[in-house]
């Protein structure tokens, strides 16, 4: 069995329908540390701040890291050594800065890529991916066929996400923590600034900093008595319905890339540091901190062996076979922009709808 087809299996219907990876993780600090969770907005009911599920203080879980931010920390791994050369490195130039395709929210249907010149590229691209062919875009933009996709301001062509993480703790018990700013000097007690008469100047004293400032019981992280999991799923059923037409060797080739492009990222370890409180890592005192499965559509469970260094070794193998698309850096256009914004292109899709 060569290097290219040695997960074959995979791709064929008789295989898994997807792999599982469970991640045991552990704060820096000990099953003890305080963790840091995301907060959120208000709304639909929801009265923002940590997004726990359940009771407060008992069986309930606490969402550490959702879909999306897993995704968006993910794939920029594909813009360094020794992975980089499995994608095309795709920028667009926007002022100032250039921003990657690998780290433009919405991926290739991202409004800075719609607005510059791969515009009609894509434009092609997902009208192929309508038509059962995602050759096209995966000579442009791979990742977006391994993180999803979904052209929803143009041609609505959909890629489903195949590969989803998330991290939850469970039994968190919430905590709160209090602060309270010290101005170097007393303005106003020396005589440097005048007694504030109103609340407006009061209000803008606080925020410049001349006064004392409190904040009572804001965020204070959770403490994780039930343990902090990443859960992983690469869904190989959702891979074999991707297809480059009715070409049975084209297919496969794209199935083999797209797959080495994924479990590359599925087996890194990419918990870390996830913001200012929350630096995660695997769990060493667990038996087995990392669990990885062949899930099979009778229910069957194997063990998953590769390594992410045998993952890699693959994805090379099967970029080279389809050959990664060109890398290049475009300017973000500001008179497509324009357009974008006054909706001219869904102008013209009405009336061409209207006139069939």
């Amino acid at each position: 069995m060569s290097e290219l087809t040695k997960l074959d299996a995979f791709l064929g219907d008789a295989g898994p329908a997807a792999l599982v990876l469970r991640d045991e993780l552990v704060s820096v600090e000990g099953p003890e540390g305080v963790v840091f969770p995301p907060t959120y907005a208000a709304g639909d009911g929801f009265p923002g701040g940590y997004n726990i599920d359940g009771p407060p203080d008992g069986e309930n879980v606490c969402l550490i890291d959702s879909v999306g931010a897993q995704a968006n920390r993910i794939e920029p791994m594909f813009g360094k050594a020794p992975y980089a050369d499995l994608v095309p490195q795709i920028g667009i130039r926007a002022g100032d800065r250039i921003v990657s395709l690998l780290e433009a929210g919405h991926r290739a249907g991202d409004a800075v890529v719609r607005c510059s010149a791969l515009q009609e590229e894509l434009q092609q691209a997902f009208k192929a991916l309508l038509k059962g062919d995602a050759g096209p875009l995966a000579r442009v933009a791979p990742t977006s066929l391994v993180f999803g996709v979904w052209d929803s301001r143009d041609t609505q062509a959909k890629a489903p996400r195949l590969l989803a993480s998330t991290i939850r703790a469970r039994n968190v018990r919430k905590l709160t923590r209090s602060a309270q700013y010290v101005p170097a000097i007393e303005y106003v007690g020396q005589e440097l600034l005048e007694e504030p008469t109103d609340k407006s100047t009061q209000d803008a004293y606080s925020k410049r900093g001349f006064v004392h400032v409190p904040a009572s019981a804001s965020h204070g992280g959770v403490i994780a008595s039930g343990g902090i999991r990443r859960e992983a799923t690469l869904s190989l059923a959702a891979l074999r319905l991707l297809a480059a037409g009715n070409d049975p060797e084209r297919t496969r080739s794209l199935r083999r890339y797209v797959l080495g492009i994924a479990v590359t990222a599925f087996t890194a370890n990419v918990s870390g540091y996830l913001r200012q409180g929350c630096n995660l890592v695997l769990d060493a005192s667990k038996p087995q901190p990392r669990r990885i499965e062949e899930v099979y559509p009778s229910g069957e469970r194997k063990p998953f062996t590769l390594s992410h260094e045998e993952a890699l070794s693959y994805a090379q193998v099967a970029a080279k076979a389809f050959g990664v698309g060109q890398s290049r850096t475009v300017d973000f256009d500001k008179e497509r922009a324009r357009r974008d914004v006054a909706g001219d292109g869904e102008k013209k899709a009405k009336g061409k709808k209207a006139k069939g």
